[in-house]
């Protein structure tokens, strides 16, 4: 059931790996989707603007927590890719301690200042409470979304990519149960949705762990692998952090981007949540492409083949252009009636702010495609100093646009926000990969032609 990316036809590899990690994340948008829909059609505009106010700063932290969890599934592919099956089954242990204690301090921080956080954020006060009631529970399931995301990370870094599918449509189908069951049946207003999400993603998290220790044998641990080793943990830390840290920078930018649409008022930001969720929709095929690319770049880099990395990459680049066309047809030709899909009676306000910033943003999603294409490679290859600093351009570009666009501008600043920043990101972390091919795949001066 694993799969070797180091052997056989890179295209063919690519593909069929990332199709069902595609698949995986359409699902989990599917049910976020499901889970938002629900929201604005049984509790209303402000309810939904609520669950969309938290959405950077649920990022935020969700994001942190899932940049550890791929660092450590990247030193697990670097493992299966050097046949090294003793180290494997230690970083896999070691993934699981270190999830849990990571876990635990992030709770601790996050329930105790999220309301704080919302305030600063100028969260409109009719939708505060109802905020923070959802992003509360949010925060208190934090283990369960580590440990999906761990398991899922290990699984495709020996080459599954199926598994983790299968698990998420479970979750996928068990959220929307108990998003009725709580939202209607229980009545428990936007803190239903919450707690079937965290419900679900934790049912998911246990299923799949059991299934993976049963299933496959080189990921079966022992009391043995459960050892600190310094050595071991810098090097997962050393991955683990800066992809971390560069989530919660992106989140930063967000947040702050979040911060001028609460200002123009619930209905902008009603509009924002349901705009960016066809955003979301849309772009799946870029961050599947680039989960990708982090398991072949990492074992292919384990194996030390460098040449096919080269060619694995060139072949990921075109995936990559087909993308950014599918993602731009459906912001600007499907995006309103997705979007009419979030309330019962969307009002004219809401279409108008929702479809500037679609038809704006697919105008860019060439540079939003690189920054998935090759800050994950640069991360699967270790190189993850620069993918970090990408994530500090992203954040100064956002915060930038904001401070100095929404004054004179209004609502342009919302909208050109991000593709400034994907512009400022995506062409270092293009450059970054192609100095280091380089240098590792120099070019053969041309032998001259026999006469």
């Amino acid at each position: 059931m694993t799969k070797d990316m180091t052997n056989g036809s890179p295209f063919r590899q690519i593909l069929l790996f990332s199709i069902p990690v595609l698949l995986g994340n359409l699902f989990q948008q599917f049910y976020s989707m499901v889970d938002t829909i629900i929201v604005g059609q049984f509790l209303g505009e402000d309810a939904l603007a609520a669950v969309g106010a938290t959405g950077s700063i649920m990022f935020l932290v969700l994001g942190f927590a899932m940049g550890f969890s791929q660092g450590f599934g990247i030193m697990v592919a670097q493992a299966f890719g050097a046949k090294d099956e003793k180290r494997l089954k230690h970083v896999v242990a070691l993934s699981f301690m270190l999830s849990i204690l990571i876990s635990v301090v992030l709770t601790v921080i996050t329930v105790t200042v999220s309301r704080r956080l919302l305030i600063l954020m100028n969260t409109p006060d009719n939708i505060l409470d109802m905020a923070n009631s959802y992003i509360t529970v949010i925060y208190c399931g934090i283990i369960a979304s580590m440990f999906y995301n761990i398991g899922a990370a290990i699984l495709r870094g020996v080459g599954d990519s199926k598994t983790p599918l299968y698990f998420l449509i479970f979750s996928s189908a068990l959220n929307i149960g108990l998003d009725l069951f709580c939202i209607v049946t229980l009545q428990l207003g936007v803190a239903g949705a919450a707690y079937a999400t965290v419900i679900s993603q934790g049912i998911s998290a246990i299923l799949c762990l059991i299934y993976m220790n049963k299933k496959f044998t080189i990921l079966r641990t022992s009391r043995a692998d459960y050892y600190m080793d310094g050595h071991t943990i810098a090097s997962m830390m050393k991955l683990g952090i800066p992809m971390a840290l560069n989530y919660s920078l992106i989140a930063v930018g967000t947040i702050t981007l979040q911060s001028a649409v609460n200002i123009f008022g619930s209905s902008a930001v009603a509009a924002f949540t349901a705009a960016s969720k066809v955003e979301q929709i849309s772009t799946q095929s870029m961050p599947a492409l680039g989960t990708t690319m982090s398991t072949y770049c990492g074992q292919n880099l384990g194996a030390g083949k460098y040449d096919r990395i080269a060619s694995g990459m060139r072949k990921a680049f075109l995936i990559a252009m087909g993308t950014v066309a599918l993602a731009a047809f459906i912001c600007v030709v499907l995006g309103r009636p997705i979007v009419s899909l979030f309330l019962k009676e969307p009002s004219e306000t809401v279409y108008d702010y929702a479809t500037q910033y679609l038809n704006t943003i697919s105008c860019f999603f060439f540079f939003l495609a690189l920054i998935f294409l090759y800050r994950t490679a640069l991360q699967g290859l270790g190189k993850s100093m620069m993918p970090m600093f990408s994530g500090i351009f992203e954040m100064i570009c956002r915060v930038v646009v904001v401070w100095l666009l929404l004054t004179p501008y209004g609502y342009w600043a919302v909208r050109l926000a991000s593709p400034v920043a994907w512009i400022g990101a995506g062409i270092p972390l293009m450059i970054t990969y192609y100095l280091w091919i380089r240098k590792k795949c120099p070019r053969q001066p041309k032998q001259p032609k026999n006469a």
